[in-house]
């Protein structure tokens, strides 16, 4: 097997002892924030390198334990090729154990070892015993005192033979691809930002693309690497990355931004799934908290075949996902780990569970090669050939119409608004992408479709309103209330009660309708 980079990251209870037990492997002291050193609680991801005894190298990632920051540790899990799971001897399998192993089942990390730490303090029988049912009998799970510097070496041969047998991804190729969890400034050198490279390989002098979802993309140059604090000309996938760059400032970047090669990545608000989710038929509709990469946003389960774990994600906010990519599925209140799985296409329209749709995701989800679904260019040929539209529009007038669509936003805009542009309406509606709300009035699909889920939430939460009510709350004019309150009502979500307010249909049914 290659002996290519990887990255082992930490997972367990807190107070199980995994700061300490990387620094006792390590030498480095995870806990760098004076906060974290006052509390004795890990807040921020933390990183290190490891030198095994075979002369290998891994990225260590240290998360925090405690159950208020798991979505600080799912960005961290989420680019690992490997784990770490900390159990503590006097305490065994607790909550946050068995959530970082849901996180990590999610990310699709099914190597790792298991170290039962404190083990000089107690029997750690009980410990390991909970940790093999919990994770699996072929985990390999080493008894340890990160206080003693028992079996540290044994915990460091067990890491080695893992190592020895996983391969990197490194040689996987692809475009460049680093999700961003920090970005600060060093004094001379300028913006530098962390992460780890999920893919390909990025050299000085690369030219760039920081993505940044919803506030548009910058074109930077990388001006220097540097890996574990060592100053690289190259850094491959794997490892753990600070890069130094040209034309962004710190205040340019945010966590969960994403460095890229040109045109390798770009926003996605709907994307069709196979995950595998713990009380699916409660899943139904439900609003969740989807994470990727370091970052997360909510959105909306929608119910393609869940017997087979096929369902679309419609997302408030957009992420910077490729097919392929694993994330993690939670339920916003009360927050816990609902599960997760793979993106099948991330550039999928809004659509409902139609034969042939279903049956190109199972085959996607079995791993066979299958058409993917027309795109708008597709569309726009296909009108043309048929009369549909007078000529077909240019790419730029379709991107222009659907920009002021979006830009728009819960204003709508009317036929008159866009005279001239009929063509490149017809194209956008074909495709998906614009949608009528009530007589001559369109917004863009991502804006209808959180509108209408905006309003679902709040007749759940409050019961059946009026329509000045739905307009003060969701900060609407009275034109675009009426209008969204009538595309529901056609599509039998909500109904017209005789003092003019509008309930929900029986939620089976408006459940369907969104979907």
């Amino acid at each position: 097997m290659s002996a290519g980079p990887l990255t082992l990251g930490t997972a367990g209870h807190v107070d199980h002892g995994k700061t300490a037990l990387v620094a006792a492997l390590t030498g480095v002291d995870m806990d760098r924030l004076p906060e974290e050193r006052a509390r004795g609680l890990t807040i921020a991801l933390g990183y290190a390198p490891l030198t095994l005894p075979s002369g290998r190298r891994l990225s260590v990632v240290d998360v925090p334990g405690h159950e208020r920051f798991v979505r600080t540790m799912v960005a961290g899990a989420s680019g690992i090729d490997a784990f770490l799971m900390v159990v503590a001897a006097d305490d065994g399998v607790m909550p946050q154990t068995v959530e970082h192993a849901e996180v990590l089942h999610a990310l699709g990390v099914a190597d790792g070892v298991v170290a039962v730490t404190k083990a000089d303090a107690a029997d750690p029988a009980r410990a390991v015993a909970e940790a093999r049912e919990l994770l699996g009998p072929g985990v390999p799970v080493v008894a340890c005192s990160a206080r003693t510097g028992m079996g540290i070496e044994e915990l460091r041969a067990a890491l080695d033979r893992l190592a020895s047998v996983l391969a990197s991804r490194a040689a996987a190729g692809g475009p460049a691809r680093l999700h961003v969890d920090r970005a600060f400034t060093v004094t001379g050198r300028g913006t530098v930002v962390t992460g780890t490279l999920w893919s390909g390989a990025l050299a000085a002098g690369d030219a760039l693309e920081l993505l940044r979802p919803g506030r548009g993309a910058l074109a930077v140059r990388v001006r220097g690497l540097q890996v574990h604090d060592e100053q690289r000309d190259r850094a491959e996938a794997g490892q753990r990355v600070a890069v130094n760059l040209l034309g962004a400032r710190v205040a340019d970047v945010a966590r969960g931004d994403v460095l890229a090669a040109p045109g390798a990545v770009s926003e996605a608000r709907i994307l069709d799934c196979a995950l595998a989710l713990r009380d699916a038929p409660a899943s139904r509709g439900a609003r969740v908290q989807i994470h990727h990469g370091a970052r997360d946003v909510p959105g909306r389960l929608a119910p393609l075949d869940p017997d087979d774990g096929l369902w679309q994600l419609r997302l408030e906010a957009p992420l910077l996902a490729l097919d392929g990519d694993r994330l993690v599925v939670r339920r916003l209140a009360p927050p816990d780990t609902l599960g997760g799985g793979v993106v099948l296409d991330a550039r999928a329209g809004r659509h409902g569970a139609r034969p042939e749709i279903v049956a190109r995701l199972r085959a996607l989800a079995r791993g066979e090669p299958a058409r993917r679904a027309p795109r708008l260019e597709h569309c726009v040929s296909d009108l043309a050939m048929r009369g549909e539209i007078g000529s077909a529009p240019p790419a730029a007038a379709l991107a222009a119409l659907e920009q002021r669509l979006r830009a728009a936003g819960p204003a709508l805009l009317s036929e008159a608004q866009m005279t001239g542009e009929e063509d490149a309406l017809r194209a956008l509606r074909a495709d998906g992408r614009a949608v009528r709300v009530s007589g001559r009035l369109y917004a863009h699909a991502d804006v209808a479709a959180d509108v209408g889920e905006r309003i679902v939430a709040l007749l759940e939460r409050d019961g059946p309103l009026g329509l000045a009510a739905v307009r003060d709350a969701l900060g609407l004019s009275r034109k675009s209330a009426q209008a969204f309150l009538e595309q529901l009502d056609a599509a039998r979500v909500t109904r017209r009660l005789p003092d003019d307010r509008r309930e929900l249909v029986r939620r089976s049914a408006h459940a369907g309708a969104r979907a």
